[in-house]
């Protein structure tokens, strides 16, 4: 790929002025996370949980954070459609950089909201819900950054190709939801019925929660390994997937 990383550290550099901008996107994200983490957590205080030494709250504190990935990380794909309206996006597209530097740019900059958020949960999650030491928040930050990155590139694929924000909107409903669920993050994946175990082998967001309990709570369903090379795999795949979407959409204008 060829690529100029002046243009990306612009892009970069005009998302997060806009993201620490609208402080408002920083607590409405947080708001259904907490809502899990604090009712539901709580209100099944006898629930089991699979990693014994840990409560069911604690248990799926991991499951919670990616979901906090998962739902800021994918929503960025709205902001292609308000650059669409907003004829930014004609001229970034008639500017001298590849489709994959403007991808890229784009990507990291949507990344930054997911970090800010995961760094805000982990946090509140260490005062309240599970203690966790300085390595294992550094560790928990480093590991939603390829989170992160592969999911703001499906949402930013599905920007590309989307014309309007309500379709946008069914369709991140469509997928974000199942995604969370079929991940195993309020529930033991080695317990579960065949066809959740079978859908959630394909699902990034199963390695993701499965890595943070391998961070949070020294045990995973899958080998540490096995969740890293999922992971690689997914980001690979995803952005092959979303320079060739902004290819098209080159094309397009």
């Amino acid at each position: 790929m060829n690529m100029n990383l002046n243009a990306v550290y612009a892009l970069l550099l005009r998302e997060a002025k806009i993201f620490f901008r609208e402080k408002e996107r920083i607590v409405s994200i947080l708001i259904s996370p907490l809502l899990f983490l604090f009712v539901m957590g709580k209100g099944m205080a006898e629930g089991h949980s699979p990693v014994p030494g840990f409560t069911y709250q604690q248990y799926i504190f991991p499951g919670i954070m990616a979901m906090v990935i998962l739902f800021t990380s994918i929503t960025y794909g709205l902001y292609i459609i308000w650059d669409k309206r907003l004829d930014f996006l004609k001229e970034v597209l008639a500017a001298p950089i590849s489709r994959a530097t403007l991808f890229i740019g784009k990507s990291l900059g949507g990344m930054l909201g997911a970090i800010v958020e995961t760094l805000l949960l982990v946090v509140i999650g260490a005062l309240f819900i599970l203690p966790q030491g300085p390595l294992q928040v550094l560790l928990c930050v480093a590991a939603a950054f390829p989170v992160s990155y592969l999911i703001t590139n499906m949402g930013l694929t599905i920007g590309a190709r989307m014309k309007s924000m309500e379709g946008f909107g069914l369709v991140m409903s469509f997928l974000t939801w199942p995604m969370f669920f079929f991940s195993g993050a309020l529930f033991d994946l080695r317990t579960a019925a065949p066809y959740i175990k079978a859908v959630s082998y394909f699902n990034p967001v199963t390695y993701s929660v499965d890595l943070m309990r391998v961070i949070m709570l020294g045990e995973g369903v899958f080998p540490l390994w096995a969740d890293l090379a999922a992971i690689a795999s997914f980001c690979l795949a995803t952005t092959l997937l979303g320079v060739a979407a902004f290819g098209a959409l080159q094309q397009e204008k």
